[in-house]
């Protein structure tokens, strides 16, 4: 226990205290108001800056239905509140498409462009028309490799070559023996990243299986009938959250005794690892990618300033399993997880 100091000592160190108190807050409390309100105004999801009202459209290769995309846009949203910007949204899961509303983004003179590069050689030449045109791009989610030499400002989102050796791992240390691979969006690069990333690394077999993604039912019985011609898998891991449903379906119908796991997480794979559905996520924190690419077109438009150094900023992958779900339900119930 610390000595009690008395007398005339321990007059010092309270005045000392008091005095060293009291400039501080003469020094400090100009700047903490400002700093508080600027705070208070981003959570009430008022702009938090006094900067110019400039336009940031975001062009995904997201088909309908997917949550992840959701959540991408919450990000982006609140960001995009804060920083005084105006927000556009659009997506299409065909490469020429989203390359055609890049382009209408670019007539429209936009202030800055955030694209998704599933389908890069579809993207390539907008992106640098985009860039020609002074319009400034940052790549997210998909086409780290491509993204420089495109012409974008960084990356943000997860090495999936990287994350897909942490699945091969993973996989490893719950002594699964072989496993499929589900890709559901043929030509997608990055799903063939993160299948031959867990290939890799995985000791025991790891086989793809195609699947159309725009059908769900068809993804179940896909899924169903391998596990029913092949009773030796014994891990199925799907690349996005809403197919982990359809593969858990697909395993009870087959009999299986096959684990199920998955890429990206949201308020069902959560609860479903919480019961042991599921055995791991893969959370690539989509929230991250829209909020930080947003900001980071703020500060460039503001600041000059670029993170990444010539490389991604990575949001992932981190291996989510029972043990972390249950702190995460909260967040991914309010679209943020």
């Amino acid at each position: 226990m610390a000595r009690v100091r008395t007398g005339v000592r321990a007059l010092s160190a309270v005045l000392a205290a008091v005095l060293g108190a009291t400039a501080l807050a003469g020094c400090s409390s100009t700047g903490g108001k400002r700093a508080e309100e600027r705070a208070q105004r981003a959570a009430q999801g008022r702009a938090a800056v006094d900067t110019p009202r400039w336009t940031v459209a975001m062009v995904t290769h997201s088909g309908s239905g997917d949550t992840f995309w959701d959540i991408v846009q919450n990000g982006a949203k609140q960001a995009a509140a804060k920083d005084n910007i105006k927000f556009l949204y659009a997506n299409s899961d065909e490469g020429q498409q989203q390359a055609q509303l890049v382009q209408s983004y670019i007539d429209k003179k936009v202030d800055g462009l955030i694209v998704t590069l599933a389908k890069p050689d579809a993207m390539k030449a907008v992106v640098a028309q985009a860039t020609r045109a002074g319009i400034p791009v940052i790549t997210v989610n998909s086409g780290a490799a491509e993204s420089k030499k495109f012409g974008a400002l960084t990356h943000v989102g997860q090495d999936e070559t990287i994350a897909g050796e942490a699945v091969g791992e993973e996989l490893d240390r719950r002594g699964r023996k072989k496993a499929l691979c589900v890709i559901h969006e043929q030509g997608n690069v990055g799903h063939e990243q993160r299948c031959a990333g867990a290939k890799e690394t995985f000791g025991g077999q790891m086989q793809n299986l195609y699947v159309d993604g725009t059908n769900m039912p068809d993804v179940q019985a896909s899924i169903e009938a391998k596990l029913q011609t092949d009773r030796s898998v014994d891990a199925v891991v799907t690349l996005g959250a809403p197919f982990a449903d359809a593969a858990v379906k697909a395993k009870e119908t087959a009999g299986s005794k096959a684990e199920i796991d998955t890429f990206d997480l949201n308020a069902k794979v959560a609860s479903s690892l919480t019961s042991g559905t599921l055995g791991f996520a893969v959370d690539q924190q989509p929230y991250l990618q829209g909020y930080e690419a947003v900001d980071l077109l703020w500060l460039y438009r503001y600041n000059a300033d670029v993170l990444g150094g010539g490389r991604p900023v990575l949001t992932g992958p981190q291996i989510i399993t029972e043990k972390d779900a249950g702190a995460l339900e909260k967040y991914t119930e309010r679209g943020t997880r």
